[in-house]
């Protein structure tokens, strides 16, 4: 059984719970938040013990810790828990930049604790299942991915609108396209940017091309816009379609040059974060300190990404 702390209650928290709690092997133990009204919220929907300090919770019967405040405060909170002794996985994007996750991946090493951002679309059994079956029957090889989302739905009280808790487009959503984007294509070796900002400062909708070891990406992310959120993956003999949305993916069509089309359908259970706790707790019984999936080097490469995309538009935050 392996026991979870949870450092902020927010949106996420109550997402990540859910898929804690279709696990047999997992189990939340207690809490901790900056906001003293959302701890008793969060005890009176899904148990645990709420901690008044981040301090106590660090210090309780727990195994790992699952950080789910925003990026700002990430660094601080998961070298406070390597310290401590206790793994963590961190929500994306891990830290604000890539000096910071440095840091992280420097604290990780040197006590010998399990990092690993939380990252899910790798995870997803149609993910899985896609990876998989293009080892039998391949689309040659992949040299171009195009990927994005554009959520004009999110709320106005939402922290991606606020400048001071490092939001904006490209933090919020653009993880995700740089994962896809790495994992099929390989290292960023050159990126192109355009944006626009709004009236908190952030940027609203971002576009970035990227050029890759192995090919080019085109990916866009966007917060005032209604975008259709699928993903494309094209290799020399064939075509990937992850229909929308492709970070929660479910569907897939695979098109070939000569004329065969395969169908996946892998429906997801429980939120889908339940797919990444599980690969998580297993490392953790194994021992690892570093997740095979998500590397400590596509985290590198992920935020790399968006450090570039955001110094071409000009978007820096406190500190920087």
């Amino acid at each position: 059984m392996i026991k979870w702390g949870i450092i902020g209650c927010g949106r996420i928290a109550h997402r990540f719970v859910q898929g804690l709690k279709a696990l047999p092997g997992a189990e939340l133990v207690s809490l901790w938040s900056r906001r003293s009204e959302s701890i008793n919220e969060f005890v009176n929907l899904y148990g645990g013990y709420p901690c008044q300090t981040v301090e106590e919770l660090l210090a309780s019967d727990i195994d790992a810790v699952y950080i789910a405040t925003l990026p700002d405060s990430h660094e601080h909170y998961s070298i406070l828990a390597f310290n401590a002794g206790k793994a963590v996985l961190c929500e994306k994007p891990a830290a604000v930049n890539l000096q910071s996750l440095d840091r992280i991946l420097a604290a990780a090493k040197l006590t010998g604790m399990l990092f690993m951002e939380g990252m899910k679309p790798p995870f997803f059994p149609l993910y899985r299942h896609l990876k998989e079956y293009l080892i039998t029957d391949p689309i040659g090889p992949v040299g171009y991915v195009r990927a994005g989302s554009a959520v004009a739905d999110c709320p106005p009280d939402h922290p991606n609108y606020r400048h001071d808790l490092v939001g904006g487009a490209i933090m919020g959503i653009g993880p995700y396209e740089a994962f896809l984007a790495v994992d099929f294509l390989g290292n960023t070796q050159e990126v192109q940017t355009m944006g626009r900002f709004g009236s908190t400062g952030i940027d609203m909708f971002t576009m970035f091309q990227t050029r890759h070891e192995n090919g080019y990406a085109q990916l866009y992310t966007g917060f005032d816009l209604h975008g259709k959120g699928d993903a494309l993956i094209c290799g020399t003999i064939g075509h990937v379609t992850i229909h929308k949305n492709w970070w929660n993916p479910s569907r897939a069509t695979i098109s070939y040059l000569d004329g065969r089309t395969v169908e996946l359908d892998e429906p997801f259970t429980a939120g889908g974060l339940n797919y990444e706790i599980e690969h998580f707790c297993e490392l953790m019984r194994q021992g690892k300190t570093e997740s095979d999936i998500i590397t400590h080097e596509m985290s590198r490469q992920m935020i790399g990404m968006l450090d570039i995309a955001r110094e071409q538009i000009g978007l820096k935050f406190e500190g920087e």
